[in-house]
């Protein structure tokens, strides 16, 4: 293996009844150099309370939401939260925003899934107003603020580091034009590369540098230390994606038609309706290899300096164990 230092990002699970293990992978990531740890919302936990622990227990690694959504908080509270866990860690926080899905937004946090590329701009631009702790006035398409109150937090960075898990081609022009960051996702491995590049493309065309926006890869490296646990991982990853691609709504069905795979998703749909979530799985085992990476130690790091000659700058990376120790090893490897 190279001596090259990769960027690597890794996925901490945030539950309080783990806080032990979740705040032990923490700092052994913070010693070996990962890059970012990020906390996922959904809804289960919040991804706050986890940011604000990680803020405290480390010193060095970026602590991100991945992602947290513009519907459920306004930007208000979006700037207060991400502020104070920057404050707290010294200026090591990603604003991680998403529009999440209908599914989440309407039948969870009882909100329309409603305008939401106007809703991520209105976040993303209010944040910055707000974390400037200046007065301000905002007129916009959902939110109106006349002679905004200075918020009362202090956070380190200057400006907030803003990255958009953004799918649609519009709203992925929008991230190319306003934000630092891009979280894509559900792009097969052989075309993140075209995808990039119009990225690139999108934010010089918007007055910017080609390299305004980092890239999070839109798959994860997922190491494979048991040969047995092979089968699993790959069934796991695959009911992912039939969930995404049949039940998530039709943002995410589009996302994979764009890409070539309407006819696949078609059939999980179908398999899903007849015969439930495993009759979907079942077809989408077969197309799920081009969606990411699960192997052995050198195939990750194969797939890992693909994807950086492709453009990306940022890897998600898992190790398949149970052992903190162990865990922290093969990332250190792979981060060199």
């Amino acid at each position: 293996m190279t001596s090259v230092t990769r960027r690597v990002s890794v996925n901490l699970p945030w539950n309080p009844d783990f806080v032990d293990t979740f705040l032990a992978r923490a700092r052994l990531a913070d010693q070996i150099g990962v890059d970012t740890i990020c906390v996922i919302e959904g809804y289960g936990h919040d991804a706050f309370t986890g940011m604000a622990l990680l803020a405290h227990e480390t010193s060095n690694v970026r602590i991100a939401s991945a992602i947290v959504n513009v519907f459920s908080r306004t930007p208000a509270t979006l700037a207060q939260s991400f502020g104070t866990v920057d404050q707290l860690s010294g200026g090591r926080v990603v604003v991680g925003l998403g529009a999440s899905a209908p599914g989440a937004i309407e039948r969870f946090h009882g909100v329309k899934f409603e305008r939401p590329f106007a809703r991520i701009r209105e976040a993303v631009e209010l944040i910055r107003l707000y974390w400037s702790r200046e007065r301000f006035s905002y007129d916009g398409p959902t939110i109106h603020v006349e002679r905004a109150l200075v918020s009362g937090m202090i956070p380190s960075q200057r400006t907030p580091p803003i990255h958009l898990a953004t799918l649609n081609p519009t709203s992925v022009k929008m991230t190319a034009e306003i934000a630092d960051g891009w979280m894509p996702t559900w792009i097969p491995n052989d075309r993140v590369s075209e995808s990039i590049a119009q990225v690139r493309h999108w934010s010089v065309d918007a007055g910017r540098s080609a390299e305004a926006v980092e890239v999070r890869s839109p798959g994860s490296a997922t190491v494979v230390l048991a040969a047995e646990r092979q089968a699993d991982l790959d069934r796991g990853f695959a009911q992912g994606l039939s969930f995404f691609a049949v039940r998530n709504g039709p943002g995410y069905f589009r996302q994979f038609e764009r890409h070539g795979f309407g006819d696949e998703v078609a059939a999980m749909r179908d398999a899903w309706q007849d015969g439930g979530p495993g009759a979907a799985a079942e077809i989408a085992l077969e197309i799920a290899p081009r969606f990411s990476c699960r192997g052995s130690l050198d195939e990750c790091v194969r797939h890992i300096e693909e994807q950086t000659a492709a453009g990306v700058d940022l890897h998600q990376v898992s190790v398949d164990t149970e052992d903190d120790r162990e865990w922290a090893d093969v990332l250190a490897q792979i981060v060199g």
